[in-house]
Protein backbone atom coordinates (compact mmCIF):
# COMPACT_ATOMS: atom_id res chain seq x y z
CA UNK A 1 0.00 0.00 0.00
CA UNK A 2 0.95 3.91 -0.95
CA UNK A 3 1.10 5.08 3.21
CA UNK A 4 2.35 8.15 5.26
CA UNK A 5 3.79 8.60 8.70
CA UNK A 6 3.26 11.09 10.67
CA UNK A 7 5.74 12.27 13.58
CA UNK A 8 8.80 10.27 13.95
CA UNK A 9 9.45 10.11 17.31
CA UNK A 10 11.55 7.21 19.47
CA UNK A 11 8.11 5.01 18.63
CA UNK A 12 7.02 6.68 15.33
CA UNK A 13 10.42 6.26 13.71
CA UNK A 14 10.52 2.70 14.05
CA UNK A 15 7.29 1.88 13.19
CA UNK A 16 7.41 3.67 9.89
CA UNK A 17 10.72 1.64 9.23
CA UNK A 18 8.83 -1.66 9.60
CA UNK A 19 6.09 -0.67 7.19
CA UNK A 20 8.66 0.21 4.70
CA UNK A 21 10.52 -2.65 5.30
CA UNK A 22 7.62 -5.00 4.95
CA UNK A 23 6.81 -3.65 1.20
CA UNK A 24 4.71 -0.73 1.75
CA UNK A 25 5.71 2.88 0.03
CA UNK A 26 5.88 4.98 2.64
CA UNK A 27 6.00 8.86 2.80
CA UNK A 28 7.00 10.25 6.05
CA UNK A 29 6.68 13.52 7.47
CA UNK A 30 8.66 15.20 10.96
CA UNK A 31 8.66 18.31 12.11
CA UNK A 32 12.16 18.16 12.26
CA UNK A 33 13.22 17.28 8.73
CA UNK A 34 16.77 16.47 9.73
CA UNK A 35 14.86 13.51 11.72
CA UNK A 36 12.76 12.58 8.47
CA UNK A 37 16.14 12.84 6.31
CA UNK A 38 17.95 10.55 8.16
CA UNK A 39 14.82 8.08 8.20
CA UNK A 40 15.13 8.15 4.75
CA UNK A 41 18.59 7.71 4.31
CA UNK A 42 17.63 4.32 6.92
CA UNK A 43 14.96 2.99 5.18
CA UNK A 44 14.40 4.61 1.91
CA UNK A 45 10.96 5.52 0.79
CA UNK A 46 10.05 9.43 0.55
CA UNK A 47 10.02 12.56 2.87
CA UNK A 48 7.56 15.19 2.62
CA UNK A 49 8.02 19.27 4.13
CA UNK A 50 4.51 19.23 5.55
CA UNK A 51 1.77 16.47 6.63
CA UNK A 52 -0.68 17.31 3.56
CA UNK A 53 2.19 16.54 1.04
CA UNK A 54 3.08 13.39 2.79
CA UNK A 55 -0.68 12.32 3.20
CA UNK A 56 -1.32 13.05 -0.75
CA UNK A 57 -2.05 9.98 -2.16
CA UNK A 58 -1.70 7.64 0.54
CA UNK A 59 -4.29 5.04 1.01
CA UNK A 60 -3.85 4.61 4.83
CA UNK A 61 -2.26 8.22 6.85
CA UNK A 62 -0.42 7.12 10.37
CA UNK A 63 -0.06 9.66 12.75
CA UNK A 64 2.38 9.46 16.06
CA UNK A 65 3.14 12.66 17.82
CA UNK A 66 3.15 13.93 21.10
CA UNK A 67 -0.65 15.36 22.74
CA UNK A 68 -3.66 16.36 21.68
CA UNK A 69 -2.91 20.25 20.25
CA UNK A 70 0.60 18.26 18.45
CA UNK A 71 -2.50 15.64 16.72
CA UNK A 72 -4.77 18.67 16.01
CA UNK A 73 -2.16 20.52 14.14
CA UNK A 74 -1.00 17.78 12.01
CA UNK A 75 -4.35 16.62 10.87
CA UNK A 76 -6.63 19.70 10.53
CA UNK A 77 -5.50 23.08 8.68
CA UNK A 78 -4.33 24.01 5.03
CA UNK A 79 -0.94 22.08 5.80
CA UNK A 80 -3.01 18.60 7.32
CA UNK A 81 -3.65 15.26 6.37
CA UNK A 82 -7.19 15.64 6.24
CA UNK A 83 -6.67 18.33 3.78
CA UNK A 84 -4.94 15.78 0.83
CA UNK A 85 -6.76 12.38 2.16
CA UNK A 86 -9.26 11.27 -0.69
CA UNK A 87 -12.68 9.74 0.21
CA UNK A 88 -12.45 6.00 1.19
CA UNK A 89 -9.07 6.35 2.82
CA UNK A 90 -8.24 5.70 6.71
CA UNK A 91 -6.94 8.20 8.75
CA UNK A 92 -5.38 5.93 12.02
CA UNK A 93 -4.01 7.60 15.14
CA UNK A 94 -1.42 6.34 17.17
CA UNK A 95 -0.93 9.42 19.77
CA UNK A 96 -1.75 8.46 23.14
CA UNK A 97 -4.02 11.39 23.35
CA UNK A 98 -7.91 11.87 24.72
CA UNK A 99 -10.89 10.38 23.82
CA UNK A 100 -12.68 14.01 23.35
CA UNK A 101 -10.01 14.51 20.67
CA UNK A 102 -10.48 11.39 19.12
CA UNK A 103 -14.22 11.76 18.90
CA UNK A 104 -13.73 15.23 16.81
CA UNK A 105 -11.24 13.73 14.66
CA UNK A 106 -13.69 11.25 13.84
CA UNK A 107 -16.46 13.29 12.90
CA UNK A 108 -14.50 15.63 11.13
CA UNK A 109 -12.67 13.15 8.81
CA UNK A 110 -16.17 11.75 8.16
CA UNK A 111 -17.31 15.18 6.72
CA UNK A 112 -14.88 14.49 4.53
CA UNK A 113 -15.18 10.58 3.63
CA UNK A 114 -12.51 9.62 5.19
CA UNK A 115 -12.32 6.79 7.87
CA UNK A 116 -11.12 7.43 11.14
CA UNK A 117 -9.43 4.74 13.93
CA UNK A 118 -7.84 5.99 17.60
CA UNK A 119 -5.40 3.57 17.91
CA UNK A 120 -2.95 4.18 20.81
CA UNK A 121 0.04 1.68 21.45
CA UNK A 122 1.71 -0.03 23.81
CA UNK A 123 5.10 -1.72 24.50
CA UNK A 124 7.15 1.36 24.70
CA UNK A 125 10.53 2.01 22.50
CA UNK A 126 11.24 -1.32 23.11
CA UNK A 127 8.44 -2.55 21.70
CA UNK A 128 8.34 0.17 18.49
CA UNK A 129 12.32 -0.66 17.55
CA UNK A 130 11.22 -4.69 17.79
CA UNK A 131 8.06 -4.49 16.14
CA UNK A 132 5.79 -6.06 19.19
CA UNK A 133 3.88 -3.23 20.22
CA UNK A 134 0.14 -4.08 21.75
CA UNK A 135 -2.43 -1.66 20.21
CA UNK A 136 -5.63 -1.01 21.20
CA UNK A 137 -8.15 0.27 18.58
CA UNK A 138 -11.67 2.36 18.44
CA UNK A 139 -13.60 2.26 15.45
CA UNK A 140 -15.77 0.53 12.90
CA UNK A 141 -15.19 -3.18 12.33
CA UNK A 142 -14.77 -2.79 8.32
CA UNK A 143 -12.20 -0.67 8.96
CA UNK A 144 -10.48 -2.03 11.67
CA UNK A 145 -9.97 -5.16 9.43
CA UNK A 146 -8.55 -3.07 6.02
CA UNK A 147 -6.02 -1.58 8.45
CA UNK A 148 -4.95 -4.47 10.66
CA UNK A 149 -3.03 -6.36 8.48
CA UNK A 150 -0.73 -3.13 7.68
CA UNK A 151 -0.59 -2.80 11.32
CA UNK A 152 1.25 -6.42 11.97
CA UNK A 153 4.80 -4.83 10.63
CA UNK A 154 5.40 -3.51 13.79
CA UNK A 155 2.86 -5.03 16.38
CA UNK A 156 1.95 -8.54 17.95
CA UNK A 157 -1.21 -7.65 19.11
CA UNK A 158 -3.91 -5.65 17.74
CA UNK A 159 -7.59 -5.28 18.72
CA UNK A 160 -10.73 -3.55 18.32
CA UNK A 161 -12.11 -2.53 21.44
CA UNK A 162 -15.16 -0.86 20.17
CA UNK A 163 -16.45 2.62 18.91
CA UNK A 164 -14.01 5.44 18.37
CA UNK A 165 -12.89 6.59 21.42
CA UNK A 166 -11.89 3.10 22.63
CA UNK A 167 -8.86 2.68 21.96
CA UNK A 168 -7.78 5.98 23.92
CA UNK A 169 -10.05 4.74 26.54
CA UNK A 170 -8.22 1.27 27.05
CA UNK A 171 -5.03 3.07 27.05
CA UNK A 172 -5.87 4.88 30.07
CA UNK A 173 -6.95 1.39 32.11
CA UNK A 174 -3.31 -0.01 30.86
CA UNK A 175 -1.64 3.35 31.74
CA UNK A 176 -3.53 3.40 34.90
CA UNK A 177 -1.96 -0.51 35.66
CA UNK A 178 1.20 0.71 34.63
CA UNK A 179 1.06 3.41 37.58
CA UNK A 180 0.18 1.14 40.32
CA UNK A 181 2.26 -1.87 38.91
CA UNK A 182 5.80 0.62 39.12
CA UNK A 183 4.97 1.93 42.14
CA UNK A 184 4.44 -1.22 43.93
CA UNK A 185 7.86 -2.48 42.83
CA UNK A 186 9.86 0.76 43.76
CA UNK A 187 7.94 0.37 47.25
CA UNK A 188 9.49 -3.60 47.18
CA UNK A 189 13.09 -2.90 46.17
CA UNK A 190 13.20 0.04 48.65
CA UNK A 191 12.39 -2.36 51.37
CA UNK A 192 14.44 -4.93 50.72
CA UNK A 193 17.44 -2.62 50.50
CA UNK A 194 16.34 -1.41 53.66
CA UNK A 195 16.68 -4.59 55.12
CA UNK A 196 19.58 -5.39 53.55
CA UNK A 197 18.80 -7.92 51.17
CA UNK A 198 20.03 -9.00 48.50
CA UNK A 199 17.90 -7.44 46.14
CA UNK A 200 18.52 -9.44 43.09
CA UNK A 201 18.22 -12.65 44.52
CA UNK A 202 15.02 -11.88 45.96
CA UNK A 203 13.48 -10.61 42.80
CA UNK A 204 14.56 -13.87 40.96
CA UNK A 205 12.86 -15.80 43.44
CA UNK A 206 9.20 -13.99 43.73
CA UNK A 207 9.01 -13.29 39.79
CA UNK A 208 8.32 -16.79 39.88
CA UNK A 209 5.62 -16.67 41.52
CA UNK A 210 1.91 -14.34 41.84
CA UNK A 211 3.73 -11.29 42.21
CA UNK A 212 5.43 -11.68 38.60
CA UNK A 213 4.79 -8.64 36.21
CA UNK A 214 5.88 -7.17 33.28
CA UNK A 215 7.93 -4.13 35.60
CA UNK A 216 9.53 -6.45 37.50
CA UNK A 217 11.15 -8.61 34.91
CA UNK A 218 11.99 -5.40 32.97
CA UNK A 219 13.01 -2.41 35.51
CA UNK A 220 13.69 -3.75 38.62
CA UNK A 221 17.34 -3.90 37.70
CA UNK A 222 16.56 0.01 36.82
CA UNK A 223 15.70 0.29 40.69
CA UNK A 224 18.56 -1.21 42.18
CA UNK A 225 21.38 0.68 40.38
CA UNK A 226 19.21 4.13 40.35
CA UNK A 227 19.71 4.33 36.67
CA UNK A 228 17.14 5.98 34.69
CA UNK A 229 17.95 7.62 31.60
CA UNK A 230 16.38 5.46 29.03
CA UNK A 231 12.69 4.74 28.50
CA UNK A 232 9.32 6.06 29.00
CA UNK A 233 9.74 9.53 30.09
CA UNK A 234 8.07 11.10 33.81
CA UNK A 235 7.20 13.99 31.36
CA UNK A 236 5.27 11.94 29.15
CA UNK A 237 3.48 9.90 31.61
CA UNK A 238 2.37 12.68 33.64
CA UNK A 239 0.66 13.70 30.33
CA UNK A 240 -1.00 10.46 29.87
CA UNK A 241 -2.22 10.18 33.86
CA UNK A 242 -3.54 13.46 33.18
CA UNK A 243 -5.83 12.82 30.77
CA UNK A 244 -6.70 9.40 32.74
CA UNK A 245 -7.92 11.52 35.54
CA UNK A 246 -9.54 14.20 33.45
CA UNK A 247 -11.73 11.55 32.08
CA UNK A 248 -11.90 9.89 35.76
CA UNK A 249 -13.95 13.08 36.65
CA UNK A 250 -16.07 12.93 33.47
CA UNK A 251 -17.29 9.28 33.96
CA UNK A 252 -16.81 9.26 38.23
CA UNK A 253 -14.72 6.33 38.00
CA UNK A 254 -12.55 7.09 41.28
CA UNK A 255 -8.81 6.41 41.11
CA UNK A 256 -7.10 6.89 44.50
CA UNK A 257 -4.05 5.25 43.76
CA UNK A 258 -3.39 6.50 40.49
CA UNK A 259 -3.49 10.63 41.40
CA UNK A 260 -1.49 9.63 44.42
CA UNK A 261 1.29 8.16 41.93
CA UNK A 262 0.79 11.10 39.38
CA UNK A 263 1.81 13.07 42.74
CA UNK A 264 5.17 10.58 43.23
CA UNK A 265 5.82 11.75 39.43
CA UNK A 266 5.50 15.51 40.14
CA UNK A 267 7.66 15.13 42.84
CA UNK A 268 10.31 13.10 40.30
CA UNK A 269 10.40 16.22 38.41
CA UNK A 270 11.16 18.64 40.90
CA UNK A 271 14.27 16.41 41.81
CA UNK A 272 15.47 16.87 37.64
CA UNK A 273 13.78 13.37 36.64
CA UNK A 274 11.70 14.99 34.03
CA UNK A 275 13.57 12.92 31.24
CA UNK A 276 14.11 9.78 33.51
CA UNK A 277 12.39 6.43 33.12
CA UNK A 278 8.62 5.71 34.80
CA UNK A 279 10.60 3.51 37.38
CA UNK A 280 12.70 6.69 39.07
CA UNK A 281 9.74 6.34 41.46
CA UNK A 282 11.96 4.89 42.83
CA UNK A 283 14.34 7.46 42.96
CA UNK A 284 12.35 9.89 45.21
CA UNK A 285 12.60 6.95 48.00
CA UNK A 286 16.40 7.45 48.02
CA UNK A 287 15.90 11.51 49.14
Amino acid sequence: MKVAFIGLGVMGYPMAGFLQQSGHDVCVYNRTTAKALQWQQQYSGATALTPALAAKGAQIVFVCVGNDDDLRSVVLGEDGALSEMNAGTVLVDHTTASADVARELAIISQQQEVNFLDAPVSGGQAGAENGVLTIMIGGEQSVFERVKPVIAAYAKCAELIGPVGSGQLAKMVNQICIAGAVQGLAEAVHFAKCADLDVNKVIDVISKGAAQSWQMDNRHQAMIDNSYEFGFAVDWMRKDLAITLNEARNNQATLPVTALVDQFYADVQSIGGNRWDTSSLHARLNK
